[in-house]
């Protein structure tokens, strides 16, 4: 059992130290790796895409590059997910959808270049909800697989959580990153908008789409992120804080969406928080707050529409009933309704960053609860509508088991481009809120 347990024990960032000095091979580490998943994948379905052979020559490869040259970068040699909306060169890129089977990619997504220029390699292609949105696909949640693992990022929280990898790539519209995360009992990071490119990844909303990361811990995260953050938000390494945190409890419009489980453990959340030295202060928000979720409906089905449009006049047929109601939907939303929405986000924005002003970052509930039952849908991203309608940086922490055994979690949301400020905040509260991964045993 201790073989199987390795990749959920070690930390990326304990993994990525342990190869460079020399005391952990790659290829051990992934053939680890490979191990849990030859034990796990069948009941998880994690993968739309994975060729071990492949996996392992690039573990072989980077152990010798790690000899004769030395490392190309902080995550040599680790091998990482890659949500299967992201183009990668010579593999399948299907986007959970049978309009885009057979489709292998010329070139890389620049996220993955980027991720291969910092010596990681992928590890092969998580599953995506249909198209990155609603229409789930294979994947069950690790904890408990007759649950769903959220969406549209199922695989990547998955294998993240099932220890088959220890990160991946995802991306958010709505809750994609951080909804799944909370279900799955990982930390996901959603950074501010705009800071990593998205090149070579499916585009849903140009206003709305932002990549995400899952790993295990919020210092794995700040790694990642690191490595993929343009050069004008440099990520920096993870310090302690000279004080504790000042924090802002937001409820959020749609609090009466939330069951009793996760408001209980939102409530005991924010008492241990303050009990560990925390200043938590509650607010409830009105203005463009009260307008969001409307607003980020318009935009989002607009911009789908029209991005789906095309495809959807050439493969009607191949797209799911509840992508073509909402391609459908959006081609019915007017450029005045549109643009009203536009101005709504822009008033959002200005709103939080005055609500955030004293504080280091906001509290509130990640999700409505556990990972519902079922497989025929992903939960509800209504928590996360908010903070990806400003495009403000996010992340979640599993800090508790609801009543089913599966877990709840804490987001945490700054102001936008102080990831870094969000990230401290989000490991404090984490060294704070510790919670046990290894119960993520399919």
């Amino acid at each position: 059992m201790t073989n199987l347990s390795k990749p959920l024990r070690m930390t990326l960032t304990e993994a990525a130290a342990a190869i460079q000095d020399g005391g952990l091979a790659s290829v051990a580490y992934t053939e680890s790796c490979l191990t849990r998943i030859a034990a796990l994948e069948h009941r998880i379905e994690a993968w739309a895409w994975l060729d071990q052979d492949r996996a392992l020559a690039l573990a072989r490869a980077a152990d010798r590059q790690l000899q004769e040259r030395g490392a190309v970068g902080p995550l040599h040699g680790i091998p990482i997910g890659i949500k299967d909306i992201f183009d990668t060169k010579g593999i399948p890129t299907e986007m959970g959808s049978p309009a885009y089977r057979g489709n292998v990619p010329a070139a890389s997504a620049a996220a993955v270049v980027a991720l291969e220029q910092a010596g990681a390699f992928v590890m092969g292609k998580t599953v995506t909800a249909e198209l990155a949105y609603m229409t789930p696909g294979k994947t069950r949640n690790p904890w408990n697989p007759a649950h769903t693992p959220g969406g549209s990022s199922s695989g990547s929280a998955a294998a993240v959580a099932a220890g088959f990898v220890p990160a991946a790539l995802g991306t958010q519209t709505n809750g994609s990153v951080i909804r799944p995360a909370a279900f799955c009992g990982v930390v996901g990071y959603k950074p501010s908008q705009g800071s990593i490119a998205r090149d070579g990844v499916l585009t849903f909303s140009p206003t709305l789409d932002q990549i995400g990361i899952f790993t295990r811990t919020v210092a794995d995260a700040a790694l990642v992120a690191a490595c993929l953050v343009d050069d004008d938000m440099r990520i920096e390494p993870l310090t302690p804080l000279r004080r504790p945190p000042r924090l802002l409890a937001v409820r959020s419009p749609v609090w009466e969406r939330a069951d009793q489980p996760q408001r209980a453990n939102f409530r005991d959340s924010i008492a241990r928080l303050k009990a560990a030295g925390a200043s938590v202060e509650e607010a409830e928000p009105h203005g463009a707050f009260a307008r969001a979720h409307d607003a980020h409906r318009i935009i989002m089905f607009a911009e789908g529409a029209n991005g789906f449009s095309d495809l959807q006049q050439r493969h009607r047929e191949l797209l799911s009933p509840g992508l073509n109601a909402l391609i459908d939907e959006g081609n019915r939303i007017s450029a005045t309704a549109y643009l009203e929405a536009l101005a709504v986000r822009t008033e959002l924005q200005r709103e939080l960053d005055a609500l955030l002003q004293g504080y280091d970052a906001i509290v509130t509930p990640p999700a409505t609860g556990e990972a519902p039952a079922g497989l025929e849908q992903t939960g509800d991203p209504v928590f996360c509508t908010l903070w990806t309608l400003a495009g403000a940086p996010a992340l979640t922490l599993p800090t508790g088991l609801g009543p089913n055994g599966l877990p709840l979690g804490l987001q945490l949301v700054a102001r936008r481009m102080h990831d870094n400020r969000l990230l401290a905040v989000a490991h404090w509260c984490a060294m704070n809120l510790p919670f046990e991964r290894l119960n993520a045993i399919a």
